[in-house]
């Protein structure tokens, strides 16, 4: 870096050394150049960064602008025009101009110069000889090789003598109209002057029915689905609190209040012992001073008593297997097959007599069937009424919207000896905002829901400071 720096200063001091009058250099420029110009730098062409920039080219693009500038102007090189386009022959001023009428020479001058084209317009003018580029994109069609292709297999069947369906069915129709067939006539469009005039966008009714007509031009509105009508809940808006809750309540309206607080947490403390009986340990289940000892001895008994234990019980699988194949080799006589033949057409026998003294039996059975028909009416009226009365009860109770249900909110109660007696010794109790939130869940309008909990990515850390310590 310090050599950097003495490097700079030396080439300012002869830059200003340089700059003074008396100052005379070593070698002019002119030496210079003399001596440069019979020595060649050598550069190596191989790369291609010094293609360009040390090969001379001055002459190709001096020719290349010649032959730009021939074809702008002549639309080619001159060298391969004739002698009449490029010349001409002077005859004087055309036979055209002198019979024209004058009228004076000011208003010729005039004619002449109204005649005569704007600079504006000349300079905007094509003075181009070569023609504009072809637009390839004007020229292509989509799919074209796909249609190239099905021509030239449609001229393949044109050569085979194959005549395509479209050309078969025109003859067929042509042939049909030729011998006399009726054929069906086309809808007559309806193009009298004289027939009804209906503007479209007019407010006038539309003449036709056509419901999806009606809807597509806003002449009928879009039928609103059913269900978007439907309450999500039959519950009030706005739920008035019992009497009991009033600020100076009646006496039996305030312990009918009371009672119901009491119930609610009743209900509570039922479901916290239950929880607890549920996760109390049975000592039932409890390990003895037995079991662990059978646990720890367990694997230390000999060997000798547990083969011994095993091999009976081989041995009486070994019985049970012996009779089995001993019951299996037995045959069974002719004389069993037979019986067992009879046996099956006698249960046969008692099951047609059976079903045909049913049948009999039922017609003398038509009061009790009437009668134990309209049992299972009054049966399924009963349910369908029970039914509906739990649909209406569903009604008016919260839903399972999301993963928590709604718990109800406690009641606000006062008790007997903090009742005020005047509105000026009332304290207020509850929040309005919590109130409408609830109301909201229990009206089915939003999901229940939880404050969410702050959890905290790292552990707090208590440090005492020095001056704590010190003064502790």
């Amino acid at each position: 870096m310090l050599r950097k720096t003495n490097m700079a200063a030396a080439r300012k001091h002869k830059r200003v050394a340089a700059s003074q009058p008396g100052f005379l250099s070593l070698k002019s420029s002119t030496d210079i150049s003399e001596l440069n110009i019979g020595r060649k730098k050598r550069v190596n062409k191989n790369k291609k960064k010094n293609w360009n920039k040390f090969s001379d080219i001055q002459d190709v693009e001096e020719f290349l602008d010649d032959v730009r500038l021939q074809e702008r102007a002549t639309g080619g090189l001159i060298a391969d025009k004739s002698d009449d386009s490029l010349f001409f022959l002077d005859i004087g001023e055309s036979k055209k101009k002198e019979s024209l009428p004058t009228g004076g020479e000011e208003e010729d001058k005039k004619k002449r110069k109204n005649k005569r084209p704007l600079k504006v317009d000349l300079i905007l003018q094509a003075n181009s000889h070569i023609p504009a580029p072809k637009d390839i994109l004007a020229h292509q069609q989509p799919n074209a090789k796909k249609l190239r292709r099905k021509q030239e297999q449609a001229e393949q069947l044109a050569a085979k003598g194959v005549v395509p369906r479209r050309e078969r069915l025109l003859e067929l129709r042509r042939a049909a109209f030729a011998a006399g067939t009726p054929v069906r006539e086309k809808t007559v469009p309806n193009n009298n002057p004289e027939r009804a005039y209906y503007d479209l966008w007019g407010d006038q009714p539309a003449e036709t029915a056509d419901g999806f007509y009606l809807e597509q031009t806003k002449k009928k509105p879009v039928k609103r689905p059913e269900k978007l009508n439907e309450r999500p809940s039959e519950l009030p808006a706005i739920e008035v609190i019992a009497p009991g809750g009033s600020y100076n309540p009646d006496f039996f309206s305030h312990q009918e209040l009371l009672r119901e607080a009491h119930e609610v947490e009743v209900k509570k403390l039922k479901a916290e012992e239950r929880l607890e009986r549920q996760l109390a340990v049975n000592r039932q289940e409890l390990a003895t001073e037995e079991t662990t000892f059978k646990e720890q001895i367990q694997g230390l008994l000999d060997e000798e008593e547990q083969d011994e234990g095993v091999a009976d019980e081989m041995a009486g699988d070994e019985e049970d297997t012996g009779m089995v194949s001993s019951s299996q080799q037995e045959k069974k006589t002719e004389r069993q097959r037979k019986k067992e033949k009879a046996d099956k057409l006698k249960e046969q026998q008692r099951r047609t007599e059976r079903e045909v003294t049913s049948k009999r039996q039922q017609l003398f059975q038509l009061r009790s069937i009437q009668l134990e028909l309209k049992k299972r009416e009054q049966r399924t009226r009963l349910r369908q009424s029970r039914r509906k009365a739990l649909q209406l009860a569903q009604k008016t109770q919260p839903r399972r919207l999301g993963r928590l249900k709604f718990q109800n909110p406690d009641l606000d109660v006062q008790l007997s000896d903090e009742l005020a007696g005047s509105l000026r010794r009332l304290k207020p109790e509850g929040s309005v905002l919590k109130d409408r939130f609830k109301s909201f869940q229990k009206r089915n309008m939003i999901e229940p829901r939880e404050r969410a909990k702050f959890k905290r990515k790292y552990k707090l850390k208590y440090v005492e400071k020095r001056a704590f310590k010190a003064i502790t």
